[in-house]
């Protein structure tokens, strides 16, 4: 029923007093006022109902005169009348031979944010009726439907922001497994907007998942606050917002969406490696809100670390160590590092194989990977801030404030020798050199670094080639053989196939 209104009565003179339920409806009665729905609670405080929306001031003047001696000794509150609502119902035998068919019912109604005033089940138990705000009424009947397979397949529908090297192989991915998940998993992932740094698009039916550039193309103009307050007031029930940039200026927006019980996936560090503040207050916001906000992409792409590492926690263990080679540019460069090449050679190298970013500081700065150790650190509950990680720059200071990209490399040569003592040293006494991020956490005091050590062949970093990515846990239960995860940690595949499984687990969450 799409236009509805809720009166409640409600006060401890109800409680345990007789005729109070005749009395109430048979004044309406009397003015022929037709009830749609009742419910009482079981402590007899409180009585709401259902009426259309024209006959609720008048139902209303009835009842406040009925009462009008128990509203005056403020015995009963004076009837509340609630507009702009709507009535759902599910119904049918299987509702009375199922079990936890209305807990299913609710879960949906619940995980997309839309809230039930009142509820009404007959003792038959052929019927559940809920009253909800009459703008959710349609996102609340897909969000059923999907739960209870009633159109055939659980729908999902994606928002994403950000079409680069990520989210564009993301897409290709999705659409390589588009058949495989309807015909085993009955989902349907459906591009509802999708947005880069020019141009944005919406269909509520959903863009074509393999001409998704041409929608793109005959969009309107991008802007993050533009992209967001479109995707909220689609309203669309079992929604993702996808965040595959580095931009901080969306993740300003990540609380507002996580509000609008809008699950985020997200392999963008800013948010969780900023403020410490903003970190708890999006798990608390996620949390409260009954959704997800995932970012397992956030440390080594596509490896189940952070999934790992929640795993370990959940189940009990403590962590007492945490070791990691956390970027596939440094692993490269110093696994490649053995004497035959200078470290300046060695670097432009990797700038040339497109392992660095454009101006090779950033990787050598070490502070991608601070930000990802922090982010581990908040993961084990440890409250720091960037500044309280000591991070070894491998710049030399003349380097770091040059005016090219040539003068750079220019200057790093003068620093070749340096460089070359230490590998030299290492491998003198059989060790070799490795960019480290360690976080040692003990009942006294908890430390993070970042750093560059040189390791003999006992150490599990030891054997590292090419780019991988690799992690040790030492925990109570791993104390002797550390827990290790080892392999690629960067690049669009493997990352973006981090996003879309994250995209899964939520699709399984919400249904």
């Amino acid at each position: 029923m799409r236009d509805i209104a809720l009166l409640r009565i409600q006060g401890a003179g109800m409680v345990g007093v007789p005729g109070v339920s005749k009395r109430v409806f048979g004044a309406l009665s009397s003015e022929n006022i037709n009830i749609i729905l009742i419910t009482q609670d079981a402590s007899e405080y409180s009585i709401c109902f259902a009426i259309t929306p024209e006959m609720a001031e008048k139902a209303k003047v009835i009842i406040d005169k009925e009462f009008g001696r128990e509203i005056a000794d403020k015995k009963i509150d004076p009837v509340f009348v609630e507009k702009n609502l709507a009535i759902i119902a599910l119904a049918g035998e299987n509702l009375k031979k199922v079990p936890g068919t209305a807990g299913k019912f609710f879960t949906a109604l619940g995980k997309n944010g839309i809230n039930v005033s009142a509820i009404a089940q007959g003792s038959s138990e052929l019927n559940i009726s809920a009253v909800i705000p009459k703008v959710d009424q349609k996102k609340a009947i897909d969000a059923i439907n999907d739960a209870f397979l009633l159109s055939g397949t659980k729908k999902l529908h994606l928002f994403l922001f950000g079409c680069g090297q990520i989210g564009s192989t993301m897409l290709k991915q999705i659409a390589a497994q588009k058949d495989f998940l309807q015909k085993d998993k009955a989902l349907e992932i459906k591009i509802i907007g999708i947005a880069n740094s020019k141009k944005m698009a919406f269909s509520r039916e959903g863009i074509s998942i393999n001409d998704w550039k041409k929608s793109l193309e005959n969009g309107d103009p991008s802007s993050a606050e533009n992209f967001v307050t479109k995707m909220i007031k689609l309203n669309l029930p079992n929604s993702v917002f996808v965040d595959c940039t580095s931009n901080e200026e969306i993740t300003k927006f990540y609380e507002k969406i996580l509000r609008e019980s809008i699950s985020i996936v997200t392999p963008n560090k800013k948010a969780n490696s900023g403020n410490l503040e903003t970190y708890k207050k999006l798990k608390e916001t996620a949390k409260k809100s009954n959704i997800k906000f995932l970012y397992e992409t956030n440390v080594g792409a596509g490896l189940p670390i952070i999934n790992t590492l929640n795993d370990l926690l959940y189940s009990g263990d403590k962590i007492i160590k945490i070791e990691a080679v956390l970027s596939g540019t440094l692993s490269y460069i110093f696994n490649s590092f053995n004497g035959e090449k200078s470290f300046s050679e060695i670097v432009l190298e990797a700038q040339k194989k497109g392992y660095t970013e454009p101006d090779p500081r950033d990787d050598l700065n070490g502070l991608d990977v601070a930000r990802k150790l922090l982010i581990l650190s908040r993961e084990i509950g440890l409250p720091l801030e960037m500044n309280d990680i000591k991070v070894e720059n491998l710049v030399p200071e003349d380097c770091r404030d040059t005016s090219s990209i040539e003068e750079f490399f220019n200057k790093l040569k003068t620093h070749d020798d340096y460089y070359s003592s230490k590998q030299k040293t290492a491998s003198e006494k059989g060790e070799r050199l490795c960019y480290i991020a360690k976080i040692v956490s003990d009942r006294t005091q908890s430390q993070a670094s970042v750093n560059l050590h040189s390791i003999d062949k006992n150490h599990p970093f030891f054997s590292l080639s090419g780019s991988d990515n690799i992690i040790s846990f030492t925990t109570n239960r791993y104390l002797e053989r550390p827990l290790v995860i080892k392999g690629p940690g960067a690049g669009a595949e493997v990352t973006a196939a981090g996003v879309f499984a994250d995209i899964i687990r939520i699709a399984n969450y919400l249904n």
